[in-house]
């Protein structure tokens, strides 16, 4: 999944939903393959005290095939709510599994990013894409971080709520717009708090990589072995900050730079998007039919264009919704997550030069989970909110935030505007920040695989750079190509070095660039 942070939750939302379009272990299948059982006990007298009966809980693993499909197991443990006080409440943490196909390595965590991304439908999803060569070694779990889908959900809005607010539009421009942004965000931080309960104060991300721990050692492992891309980066590293002694084979792909703040992430990203906007650009003038005519530059301010003409007049969709701004700019950013993708975005954005939103919406709606019937598939949005509160203080006063929109239009002309004024999200939030921005070096860890895509939008690869160079151990592989993350897109020259570390342990060339 992807790591965005705009000031429309319908935005987020598309974030949080694009990469999914994209030893011996304590349990074993028995004879009729419905179910097993396994209790942790890799690792137990490292824990802290009040810990061990997390550590040491059996897991029931039974099939899942109905939901899932053939040879998936799924299963739910506990974890603390406040690892502080592990005596009090806890959180529920959804499992999925399909055990390994050949010769077994041991387990292989997974987690696609967001914050918000389900890994439990990840695995389901990418088990016979992504995932296909990792499983031959590797029992592969998906699960849900605390307080994503399954995994004690934080929930803020109705799918009819989450609709409506898709739908409204507001002028950044004035102080009443920003007036009614503040009074719409009060109202939601509001309601997370009351139908959420007290979990919402404990979604952090260090708590989520205490409970990869967990994980570690319910599956069996005395080493920690870990795919995580985008946001699942830094829930990876976070873990190797926590846990050094326990990690195994790491593979951190589309990398989040943990010493950045809210702000500068932002700006980093809009700067990031500016220049892959221009990628595709260039590519579709040099293709047939593309609605953009001229140089690069020329087709950049006829999109622009099409912005502000959305951005006066929003458009109407052929099922009767209106598409505003924020979601038409939500659409428009999912296809530049992957260049394969790039044509489906020129079909968009002809129709919706047409006047027809129709198909851009289409995207939104794939990129903020809803189905057909206008339910929405997870909490991506609703999590993706609640957990980045907790992980960052924010600027939240209107003068900081305007400042900070003026640097965005700078880095962006195209889209910067429309990330702008994220603060309000989280200021009024009923929890304070517990998370800071600083650098993670992970010492004594063993070696950690971080992969940068030097065209990557959304985690641009100086991100990549600079995580490789905090965390002692890793080493740097570098992808030329557009679009965000390697890992199941980049072909043989990424896939078959990770796969020869992740499956047989042996380490790339720090360096390697193709």
């Amino acid at each position: 999944m992807k790591y965005l942070r705009p000031a429309f939750r319908a935005v987020a939302a598309a974030a949080a939903g694009m990469l999914l379009l994209a030893g011996c272990a304590p349990g074993s299948s028995d004879d009729t393959g419905s179910s097993t059982t396994s209790s942790g006990m890799v690792g137990v007298n490292t824990v802290a005290a009040g810990l061990e009966k997390f550590y040491t809980q059996t897991v029931d693993w039974s099939s899942c095939e109905a939901e899932a499909g053939p040879g998936f197991e799924c299963a739910k443990i506990e974890v603390p709510m406040d690892y502080e006080r592990p005596a009090a409440e806890t959180m529920s943490l959804a499992l999925l599994r399909k055990q390994a196909t050949g010769e077994k390595v041991g387990s292989l965590l997974v987690n696609p990013g967001g914050p918000g991304g389900s890994g439990y439908d990840f695995a389901r999803d990418a088990m016979a894409t992504t995932l296909t060569s990792l499983n031959s070694g590797y029992d592969v779990i998906g699960f849900d971080p605390r307080g994503v889908s399954r995994s004690t959900p934080v929930t803020c809005q109705t799918a009819a709520e989450q609709d409506a607010a898709r739908q409204k539009q507001y002028d950044t421009s004035t102080d009443e717009g920003l007036a009614e942004i503040e009074t719409a965000s009060r109202d939601y931080a509001k309601a997370c708090a009351e139908r959420t309960g007290v979990s919402l104060a404990y979604v952090d991300t260090v708590s989520a990589a205490r409970d990869l721990d967990v994980l570690r050692a319910l599956s069996g492992d005395e080493k920690l072995n870990y795919l995580g891309f985008s946001y699942g980066t830094k829930l990876g590293a976070t873990y190797a900050g926590l846990f050094p002694q326990n990690v195994g084979r790491m593979v951190l792909d589309g990398a989040l730079d943990p010493s950045l703040n809210n702000e500068e992430i932002t700006l980093g990203q809009a700067g990031a998007f500016e220049s892959e906007i221009r990628a595709y650009l260039q590519s579709c003038l040099a293709a047939a039919g593309c609605p953009f005519s001229g140089s690069v530059d020329n087709a950049t301010k006829q999109l622009q264009d099409l912005f502000d003409s959305v951005e006066k007049s929003p458009m109407t969709a052929a099922d009767g919704r209106l598409v505003p701004i924020n979601t038409f700019v939500s659409g428009f950013l999912l296809p530049l997550y992957d260049n394969a993708s790039w044509p489906v975005l020129t079909q968009a954005l002809t129709e919706a030069k047409a006047g027809n939103p129709t198909t851009m919406l289409w995207l939104a709606d794939l990129g903020a989970g809803r189905k057909e019937d206008g339910t929405y598939d997870g909490n991506s949005s609703d999590a993706f909110s609640s957990i980045n509160c907790l992980d960052y203080p924010m600027v939240t006063d209107i003068e900081g935030q305007r400042q900070d929109a003026k640097e965005l239009e700078a880095a962006s002309p195209t889209i910067g505007k429309y990330l702008a004024f994220g603060g309000f999200t989280c200021k009024d939030w009923q929890y304070p920040p517990t998370g800071s921005p600083a650098q993670i070096t992970a010492a004594g860890a063993a070696p950690i695989v971080v992969i940068g895509t030097t065209g990557d939008p959304a985690t641009p690869y100086q991100w990549s750079q600079s995580l490789a160079e905090q965390l002692e151990s890793a080493v740097l592989l570098t992808y030329k190509g557009h679009g965000h993350t390697a890992y199941g897109r980049a072909g043989s020259c990424i896939q078959d070095p990770v796969d020869a570390y992740l499956l047989e342990g042996k380490l790339p060339s720090d360096g390697l660039t193709c």
